[in-house]
């Protein structure tokens, strides 16, 4: 690690074998694709950004406070272990994966932390970290770990958004924790003391008792792991992670240990036990240079990581073959190519094992092959073109990242951005129906799992080979963008993330009428949650049905003469019931029923019997009252027929609310649901900045100098306390002096 190893000298090595890639990809004069770094028109700052964003995304638990992700909100609260990383599409956590994760995270930083300072995004970048490891150390109880929190069976049949999955968990399992799973295994301790290792290197400047916590766990997760020595009993996971090995993942361990603590007993571990017992090649005693970096697969990264601790130019040339392989090819094997050019490892995660293996290229020439021009240009090229490809230097003319260029996959795996309400993923590309529908949000900054060996992406939720989403995908992929924002610069984007607007209505009623007469009319409605900006339930939700007395008025009649019941409540026998209440006087003779949950939250987006809640009631007089009941002038009426489910239409003019909060329809008056006020603290005069002079104008304010208008005071009020004074004036003056760095506080 160029931060804290010494120098080694670079050894020129002797050439291995090479063969030729496919005629169809353009060569340089070392056989592989001709690098654009130089004049490309990709920004690694922002595709940076944009992966930590992907991760903040993927924060299970209490969100961060610090969490951008505006559709996100809190979730499994009450795991047995709060935080860390879902998984990948799904809900589940594996400690695993988080572990492997953290550790490219970390590596990244450690390698190429001037670049991600220049860029803007190294506080961002550790306080992803942070949140990672510190989920791994409560994983590790001391004489076990938890493997896997999640129920996978339930998990990968229902397809819904984090903050409800609860709701859903609980309606189906009857449970409100999800279960955990504990086990000793040797790889993912191992690989948990990898990353609380690597994250001791990266805190230990910035938060020395924390580092040392983080330094504790990985020497206990290490010496529990090479005592053990074996596979654990980790059934639970297997499913989806079934760890193969352990000794690669010792080695890899031991080697962050070593360069998190100095001492030498690690690397002689490595030396005595580890290297022994490495893979190697098939029907063959070398070791293996083949396959690549990955959860299951650390030794490639442990053999780079050997090779710049030791110095030792048998490593050096051990590695080098890895990277052989991976371009020109050696000892006659070469990774197949697509006919684009992007090395093709495995048709899971393509995109996942080759910016991975770029990672470590840029590592190797940055560590072990500095003054070698031939390897630094030979694999800087291979390195610069598998991340371009990933941006779209590829015969799609497609990005592989969601939200970088005009054109990227739609149909990603994921649940919660997908922000279905009816346990269904929707079928993009389709024309009709809800099933046709885009996802509700964009996951910025995800790395789609890539093409199959031809080359060809199916842009398919269903298609997961291709279109998965994972951490361990955006892992290696994070790590080599570190390496090109220190090579070639970049930018972030000031404006992003991007506030989102709902797509489609959340919360809204659809009705019809069920029966009608000269007595009575008989409404079915649908109480509707769509919601996903973010998902969520209501506890105090009812909705109003507005109707107008007149033609009794004028006959003699009162309210007293109007009857109001249920006659079929979806949720009769549950704590959901609803209740409505006697007329309510509005406004002249228009009146209103007020249909309450008990429990509001049993309208839930989590399924097509949840996300609706169904309620046929009826407002009638008496059949022999001498007046015929008129519905046609009722408020509530406006636009709805008669008929079954097709007949259901939204109206807007039946009003829903939360608490006494307004959240849908227009009522009789024009009263409409009122925004939140866009607040821009500090800004006082509104010119976009924040300074001395709006300070002054506070200060003029509270001398009651000037007056200030609604939003004045709302951006005015930096400190949250319903005020606006010299206090205020001061905090302002404060942060133009860069004396403190966020507003409000």
């Amino acid at each position: 690690m160029k931060k804290f190893l010494s120098a080694l000298t670079s050894v020129a090595l002797a050439a291995g074998i090479v063969t030729a890639l496919p005629s169809s990809q353009a060569q340089n004069a070392y056989g592989i694709k001709a690098s654009a770094s130089a004049n490309s028109a990709y920004n690694y700052g922002e595709a940076l950004q944009k992966s930590m964003f992907f991760y903040q995304v993927q924060q299970s638990g209490p969100i961060a406070e610090w969490n951008e992700v505006s559709w996100r909100a809190d979730c499994m609260t009450n795991d047995y272990v709060t935080g860390g990383w879902f998984d990948a599409g799904d809900h589940l956590k594996f400690t695993l994966t988080n572990a492997y994760a953290a550790t490219m995270l970390a590596w990244g930083l450690l390698e190429y932390e001037e670049g991600v300072t220049s860029v803007g995004e190294y506080e961002e970048y550790m306080l992803n970290l942070e949140w990672v490891l510190d989920y791994l150390v409560g994983c590790d109880l001391g004489n076990e770990i938890v493997y896997m929190i999640g129920e996978g069976g339930f998990d990968h049949q229902w397809w819904g958004s984090c903050e409800v999955y609860m709701d859903k968990f609980l309606l189906m399992k009857g449970e409100t924790e999800r279960p955990y799973y504990t086990c000793n295994d040797s790889c993912i301790e191992a690989q948990m003391a990898a990353a609380l290792a690597s994250g001791y290197l990266c805190f230990k400047d910035e938060d020395a008792a924390k580092a040392n916590t983080y330094l504790d766990h990985a020497i206990a997760c290490f010496e529990r792991a090479d005592a053990n020595r074996s596979i654990g009993d980790d059934t639970a996971e297997q499913s989806y992670y079934k760890p193969s090995s352990f000794y690669d993942d010792l080695f890899f361990a031991a080697n962050w240990l070593y360069m998190a603590t100095g001492e030498q007993t690690y690397l002689d571990l490595c030396e005595s036990d580890y290297i022994p017992n490495l893979g190697t090649e098939n029907q063959s005693t070398e070791l293996k240079f083949t396959w690549g970096h990955c959860w299951d697969d650390t030794q490639q990264g442990g053999t780079l990581l050997y090779a710049i601790n030791t110095g030792d130019t048998e490593w050096i040339e051990q590695f080098r073959k890895h990277l052989e392989y991976w371009t020109t090819g050696y000892g006659g094997k070469q990774i197949t190519y697509t006919p684009d050019g992007l090395p093709w490892l495995f048709n899971w995660g393509a995109l996942r094992h080759a910016t991975t293996t770029a990672f470590l290229a840029y590592v190797a020439v940055d560590n072990l092959y500095a003054d070698n021009e031939t390897y630094v240009t030979k694999y800087t090229d291979f390195a610069d073109n598998i991340m371009h490809y990933c941006f779209g230097d590829n015969d799609l003319g497609m990005s592989y990242v969601v939200g970088m260029g005009d054109t990227y996959p739609q149909a990603w795996h994921h649940r919660t951005s997908s922000g279905a309400w009816n346990d269904k993923w929707s079928n993009i590309g389709q024309t009709t129906g809800d099933d046709a529908k885009p996802h509700a949000h964009v996951l910025y900054g995800a790395l789609v799992g890539g093409p199959n060996s031809s080359g060809q992406y199916t842009d398919n939720i269903a298609q997961y080979e291709y279109s998965e989403v994972a951490i361990d995908y955006n892992a290696g992929y994070t790590a080599a963008l570190c390496a090109m924002v220190e090579k070639y610069g970049g930018s972030i984007d000031p404006d992003f993330p991007p506030e989102e607007e709902p797509k489609w209505n959340e919360f809204f009623m659809r009705a019809s009428i069920n029966q009608s007469s000269t007595s009575y009319t008989e409404i079915k409605a649908y109480a509707m949650n769509h919601s996903a900006w973010p998902a969520r339930t209501i506890i105090d939700l009812s909705y109003n049905y507005y109707f107008d007395i007149t033609e009794l008025i004028e006959n003699g009649l009162t309210i007293d003469d109007v009857t109001v019941k249920v006659n079929y409540d979806q949720h009769s026998s549950d704590e959901g019931k609803i209740s409505i209440s006697e007329p309510i006087h509005y406004d002249g003779n228009i009146y209103y029923v007020k249909l309450s949950f008990a429990d509001g939250t049993v309208v839930m987006p989590t399924g097509q019997s949840e996300h609706r809640s169904e309620c046929q009631f009826r407002i009638s007089i008496p059949d022999n009252a001498g007046v015929t009941w008129d519905a046609s002038n009722d408020y509530s009426f406006q636009g709805l027929v008669k008929g079954g489910e097709d007949a259901m239409i939204d109206t807007a003019y039946m009003t829903m609310y939360d608490g006494d909060t307004l959240i849908w329809g227009i009522e009789p008056d024009g009263t409409v649901p009122s925004e939140e006020p866009d607040i821009v603290y500090g800004d006082v005069n509104f010119d976009g900045l924040v300074n001395s002079i709006d300070a002054t104008m506070i200060t003029r304010y509270a001398l009651q100098v000037l007056t200030f208008d609604d939003q004045q005071l709302l951006n005015g009020d930096v400190n949250c306390d319903g005020l606006v004074n010299s206090i205020d004036a001061t905090i302002v003056t404060r942060y133009a002096l860069n004396v403190i760095t966020s507003l409000p506080i």
